[in-house]
């Protein structure tokens, strides 16, 4: 059993005050309006009496009352719905705020409403597939099940904050763009809690021969278990997974099974061990790894920054990753730089947090696939990534112009003698201000337990793949048999081969 106190969410409730200024405005307005109309007839209730009978007077003087009053009836009215607009209307609470507050309160009020946000079902999966898995990554490191124990912190914990944030109470999910429900006939989408990534560490590494070097959980087994768990459930069958969503942050998350659930919304961290008929950006949502370094609290500043360039990590990697060897032998000499070789530790953190929080610059190669944590290490340390990766993907980039928070250097340009560190400081320290303000305007799209975070920006990109997903539905409903070596133009892992039922 989880505490879920080992969680607390903040959440915070903006109050919303109607500007009494522009109440005031109407109604002075309509005031004028009124006392000028009153003044104009005036001269009609006053003219200088003709030279005529009683009778005609007074019809006259009625006429002009009864025009008198039709006037003020109609100013009246004109004010009443004035007031009424400047009260009631969702435009009139933000008439003081900027046009880009006024466009995100807007846009708030538009998504607020429960009958428009997406409806997710979360499955109850055996226990086996969630919290066991935490309690069996605790049992391989020598601790004990004693129903304290807590999901470990990791890059790929983003499986975790997604499920902590679908097990809290609704009211708790206030600004969430997707509304839970416990009914699945009501869904629009069906969550897989499955936490794939920690599976894949659950077994720690053994020198060979060891007592313990017997493994007692299979990664894989737990993989086929699950699909064949999901293969069975009726709504599954029913869109053959294209409604649901699971996450698979680390790259090699779900690895034996993917080409049986790829229809499915991937959350993925790159498409680096993902084909093409199995992943697209059509289809799935590229989420950022959980950064592991302490987020800056300080201002922006380059006083404080003395160091220019500053990389620690893992110097040998795989595929793509194999330019991190080259870097270290360009830059190891370059006097305003530090890179250092270092793994996964609490002291090696600690340092990393401090190189970071003193660097201009935060040097980001591709790791064994095109993206790695220290991107958004580098992110919520205002500390401007320098990306060397060809193929990268990057999360939420309808709302993030990443050109304006990092810099983008290609991979054979990277390595020619000289070339990166010239770029880095010909940027002037007003540059550098300027992309530390945008880096802390995007920070909080990249830090999970900030209620106004990683987790909503994630429902958000789901969210928008729901029209996609019932198009897609609909058209496999009426195809009779698809025969295609090479993905369709739809691009959505629709080369399959053979009848469709």
């Amino acid at each position: 059993m989880i505490k879920n106190s080992d969680y607390n969410y903040s959440h915070q409730i903006a109050s919303v005050k109607a500007p009494v200024t522009s109440t005031e405005a109407t109604t002075a307005v309509a005031a004028e309006t009124t006392n000028s109309m009153s003044d104009r007839f005036s001269k009609f209730r006053n003219p200088k009496p003709p030279k005529q009978n009683s009778q005609s007077s007074t019809m006259a003087r009625k006429s002009a009352l009864l025009k008198q009053s039709l006037i003020c009836s109609i100013c009246s009215i004109l004010a009443i719905y004035a007031l009424f607009n400047s009260f009631f209307s969702p435009t009139a609470y933000y008439l003081s705020d900027s046009p880009e507050k006024q466009t995100e309160n807007i846009l708030n009020i538009n998504t607020s409403s429960s009958s428009k946000k997406v409806k997710v079902f979360m499955y109850d999966l055996p226990k086996k597939f969630t919290t066991g898995i935490i309690i069996q990554h605790a049992v391989a490191r020598g601790n004990k099940d004693d129903g304290n124990l807590k999901y470990p912190g990791h890059q790929h914990m983003g499986e975790w904050h997604l499920y902590a944030d679908l097990i809290r109470p609704e009211y708790e999910r206030n600004g969430s763009p997707v509304l839970k429900v416990d009914d699945p006939d009501d869904a629009d989408l069906f969550f897989v809690p499955f936490f794939a990534s920690l599976s894949l560490i659950v077994n720690p590494i053994r020198p060979p021969g060891s007592a313990d070097s017997v493994q007692h959980y299979s990664d894989e087994e737990m993989q086929e278990q699950l699909v064949e768990w999901l293969e069975q459930q009726e709504y599954w069958k029913r869109s053959n997974g294209r409604d649901h969503v699971i996450v698979a942050g680390d790259p090699n998350a779900m690895y034996r099974v993917l080409d049986r659930v790829k229809n499915a919304v991937l959350l993925l961290s790159d498409f680096g061990r993902v084909r093409g008929d199995q992943g697209s950006l059509v289809k799935d949502v590229i989420i950022p790894y959980a950064h592991r370094i302490n987020v800056y609290k300080g201002d922006i500043s380059v006083d404080d920054r003395k160091t220019l360039l500053f990389f620690m990590g893992n110097r040998y990697r795989k595929d793509g990753g194999k330019i991190r060897d080259l870097l270290f032998q360009m830059l190891e000499s370059e006097e305003d730089v530090v890179i250092k070789h270092g793994t996964q530790s609490r002291e090696n953190r600690r340092a990393a947090s401090h190189g970071m929080h003193t660097s201009q610059f935060c040097l980001n190669p591709a790791g064994d696939t095109p993206s790695a944590c220290r991107l958004f290490d580098s992110i919520v340390s205002l500390c401007v990534p320098v990306i060397v990766s060809d193929s990268i993907e990057l999360p939420f980039e309808d709302v993030i112009d990443y050109r304006k928070v990092a810099i983008f250097v290609g991979t054979e340009d990277s390595l020619k003698p000289g070339y990166l560190v010239t770029i880095l400081r010909s940027i002037t320290s007003k540059q550098i201000l300027e992309y530390q303000k945008e880096l802390k305007k995007v920070r909080r799209y990249f830090e999970y337990d900030n209620p106004n975070g990683t987790v909503n920006e994630v429902w958000r990109q789901v969210a928008q793949k729901l029209p996609l997903i019932r198009l897609m539905i609909n058209r496999d409903k009426r195809l009779v048999k698809r025969d295609l070596t090479q993905p369709d133009c739809s691009c959505l892992c629709t080369n399959q081969t053979g009848p469709l039922r």
